[in-house]
Order: C-alpha cells, then sequence, then structure tokens
C-alpha cells in the first residue's frame, strides 16, 4: 500500500506530530469523504506499506524530525509545492525565501529525487500575467538547481470550492495556444537547470510536448525503494490523472495555509475550527470515533 499525506491537507506543515504518533501506533483512522460514518482503519508500517507520499508547501513541523521518521524503515519523498504567488493569494505561508531554504535543506538531507518541485496550479490575474510566471518560475528554478531533478506543473481546475475563494482574485483567461506557449517556455527554463518538467492532469500541456508526469508515481517509488514496482492507476482520481493507487490518510477543510485556489478547503473558517480542535493522540485527523461509526479494514500491498 502507498499512503498519501495528503492531497486533501497538509500533514508536514501542520499535523507532524500527529503522523509519526500514527506511525508509532501502525495505523491511522480516516473518514470517508462522501459517507462520514464510514471510518477506514489504514495500516502504515514497514510491512504494509510500500512508500509514503508527502504533499506539502512547508514541511516545517517534520525538519527537525527526519532520523525518527527513518527510524520506521518505510521509504518516503515529498511533493513540494513552491509557486510564485505572495500573501495576496497565499495568505498563510512563510516568505518565499524562507521555505526556498527549506527545500533546499530538505533536499540536502534527502537527496533531489526525493523532492519533487510542484509548480501549482498556475493561474492568471492581473498581477501574475505569463510574463510574470516566466520571469519567477526562472528565478525559482535558479535557486532550486540542483535540488530537484523534476517539476510537475498543471493549470488550475476550477472546482466549485476554488471558484468561491477567488472571486475577488480577479482571474484573467488566458487562450489554450497561450497556455501551450507558455508551458513551452517553462519547459525550456527548466531544462536548462537540468529539471525535467512532467504535466499533471492538463492536455494543454500534453499538447505542448510536456510529457504527462504521475504525483503519485510507481517509477519513482521502484528507484526509490531498489525494487520493481508497478501500480494501478488510482480510480478515484481525475481520468487524465496517471497517479497509482494510495490510501489518502488526510481531511478535507483541515489545512490552514489559506491559499485563495485551494480545491481541499470550502470554508476557511471551518478549517481553521477543525485545526484548533485538532488532537495530536487521536487516531482521527480531527475529531472523534462516535457511536454510529463504522470502522472498515483498508488494506493491500
Amino acid at each position: 500500500m502507498i499512503i498519501s499525506a495528503s492531497r486533501r491537507t497538509d500533514i508536514p506543515a501542520f499535523y507532524g506530530p500527529w503522523f509519526l504518533k500514527r506511525l508509532g501506533e501502525g495505523y491511522a483512522l480516516v473518514r470517508n469523504p462522501v459517507n462520514q460514518r464510514l471510518v477506514y482503519r489504514v495500516p502504515i508500517s514497514a510491512d504494509q506499506t510500500r512508500c509514503i507520499v508527502f504533499w506539502t508547501k512547508n514541511p516545517g513541523s517534520l525538519m527537525g524530525r527526519l532520523d525518527e521518521l527513518d527510524s520506521y524503515g518505510i521509504p518516503y519523498y515529498f511533493l513540494f509545492t513552491l509557486t510564485c504567488y505572495g500573501p495576496d493569494l497565499e495568505r498563510n505561508l512563510p516568505d518565499k525565501q524562507r521555505i526556498l531554504r527549506t527545500f533546499v535543506d530538505l533536499a540536502a538531507r534527502l537527496g533531489p529525487e526525493r523532492v519533487v518541485w510542484r509548480y501549482d496550479p498556475i493561474l492568471f490575474t492581473q498581477d501574475y500575467s505569463p510574463s510574470v510566471h516566466i520571469r519567477l518560475f526562472r528565478q525559482l528554478a535558479r535557486e532550486l538547481a540542483g535540488s530537484t531533478r523534476r517539476c510537475i506543473l498543471s493549470y488550475i481546475t476550477m472546482y466549485n470550492k476554488c471558484r468561491r475563494n477567488m472571486d475577488s482574485a480577479g482571474l484573467v483567461e488566458i487562450s489554450a495556444e497561450g497556455k501551450r506557449s507558455l508551458a513551452l517556455e517553462i519547459q525550456s527554463i527548466a531544462a536548462g537547470y537540468d529539471i525535467r518538467l512532467y504535466g499533471c492532469a492538463c492536455p494543454e500541456l500534453t499538447e505542448a510536448g510536456v510529457p504527462a508526469g504521475r504525483c503519485v508515481d510507481d517509477s519513482l517509488i521502484s528507484r526509490i525503494t531498489g525494487q520493481e514496482f508497478t501500480g494501478k492507476k488510482d480510480r478515484s482520481q481525475r481520468e487524465a490523472c496517471g497517479c497509482v493507487e494510495s490510501a489518502d490518510i488526510g481531511a478535507y477543510d483541515t489545512c490552514v495555509h489559506r491559499c485563495l485556489y485551494c480545491y481541499a478547503n470550502a470554508d476557511f473558517r471551518t478549517a481553521q475550527e477543525r485545526h484548533s480542535s485538532h488532537d495530536p493522540e487521536s487516531p482521527l485527523l480531527y475529531g472523534r470515533v462516535g457511536e454510529e461509526d463504522r470502522i472498515s479494514e483498508r488494506g493491500g500491498k
């Protein structure tokens, strides 16, 4: 089994101690996001977990505890999102120079292949035009040269949650040709710093010649672990998504980065309340198991 930690929230940034407690206990409880009364018991152990995939914008709470993380003997890698946006869109992130230093320090500790850069999502406003993306992507790529081997790119998908939160941002529409042209320029910049560019579920990128990538990537897991592995496509993700199957142990409406483009938060107030009530000793990321809840084992290799 591959553990995804997590598409739904930033566990390394806000719930690192909880995650390490779950490693010590050997499992986590996860509510089904559709049927809230169904709770999965997900094993997290060296004999049942092939790899852990961390999704983060700031792995600060885990940086000082990587030795402890390593002691559990489970391979892992980080998907590290680093964009050009400022506090107008990413309202509760440290400044970019601090995040850059964290990225470089993490790569120095784990190696550049185990820290994958996500420049995601690309969106356009009056302040973030294609030319601004090009200029700022080049600056980030220069800083990250040697600290990552690949960058995963995607254009924003306007889920209803995003649309509500982005109402005040003044989004600007760019043509499909404009998106393809931008992708080619970014691909050229990345190549100049020995960073391979991959697209994430974006036809515009594929049409521009950017190869489709996988965030939860069986080929990368094979290289990290030294054991050949071919995973099944994750049918719970979008049709264009190439990720292989994983068990996500996060929960929606729990991340407090307050990024306006976030698809995982419907309501920032709810996210703040759930984060404030979080108990690192609980097997659930937030809340408690109730009498009406049904616990089901989540198995797999």
